[in-house]
């Protein structure tokens, strides 16, 4: 039994806001969140990782109940390892959204991410300015578009992410695709209706809590949905992109400075 004043459940992101810029989550977080859930809290990580990055995942967050991944398409039940949902994007419907992105902004650097286990790699265009290990297939474009995918990372070399993330929101289609960026040059498409919102929506119908009795951690433009979903707090780490700063309830550390434990390690106290 949660204690009353106390959320149910709490989703954090992961890169930027529980996990600091050398790639690590300190013991202290580790410490803090073992609490929490000690507390009957149940804990969720909200991250734009896709499911080949799940062991990465579970390592920075290891206490979570649920992973939602790949930006709220794959949402994974952590005690009886099954998922959730599980989304994907058909190539055909992927090609239309980047022709349709070219024609407004020119040529695209674009990477594929079709498969699901541990270190798949991805498949397309090598870009030097990625920033984390990745294993990439190069290979054409028409042939990554064959089957269905989990997600496509696009970059321009003309247009900075925000300005490219509006032009994709302004003539992308909702129901055709999903469009974020989660701060690494790219926008993000990703299958129709798919956030972190409704990556979160899942997870409460299965538990039986009210988006009213969600706390929820972020960073950047992708958490925006699920600060628009959860009702009990939104708070941005000090480091968050402006648009997620506007609309934040409170603001607290950076994740250099472990925000989010910060927070709940304050919250537990009261």
């Amino acid at each position: 039994m949660v204690k009353p004043g106390l959320p149910k459940l709490i989703a954090t992101d992961l890169d930027g806001t529980l996990v600091r810029s050398d790639d690590t989550v300190s013991a202290y977080t580790h410490e803090v969140l073992d609490r929490v859930r000690a507390a009957g809290i149940r804990i969720v990580g909200a991250t734009g990782r896709g499911p080949r990055l799940t062991s990465l995942t579970r390592n920075d967050i290891r206490v979570a109940d649920f992973l939602v991944l790949a930006q709220g398409g794959w949402v994974l039940d952590q005690a009886e390892s099954t998922y959730l949902r599980q989304s994907r994007l058909s190539g055909p419907a992927l090609a239309e959204v980047l022709a349709a992105l070219e024609t407004e902004v020119g040529r695209l650097s674009v990477m594929i991410e079709a498969l699901e286990h541990d270190d798949a790699p991805l498949w397309g265009d090598y870009d030097p300015t990625w920033r984390y290990p990745v294993v990439l297939e190069q290979r054409p474009r028409a042939a990554c578009l064959t089957g269905d995918v989990i997600k496509a990372f696009a970059r321009s070399i003309d247009y900075q992410v925000d300005d490219l993330l509006a032009v994709a929101e302004r003539i992308v289609p909702a129901d055709v695709a999903s469009v974020t960026q989660a701060g690494l040059d790219y926008v993000e498409i990703c299958p129709a209706n798919v956030n972190k919102g409704t990556g979160l929506s899942v997870v409460a119908e299965a538990v039986g809590v009210d988006p009213a009795d969600v706390l929820v951690f972020g960073d950047m433009p992708n958490d925006l949905p699920m600060f628009a979903w959860a009702g009990w707090g939104r708070v941005a780490v000090a480091n968050a992109h402006p648009a997620l700063l506007e609309v934040a309830d409170e603001v607290t550390l950076t994740n250099d400075q472990d925000g989010v434990a910060v927070y709940l390690d304050k919250l537990l106290s009261r």
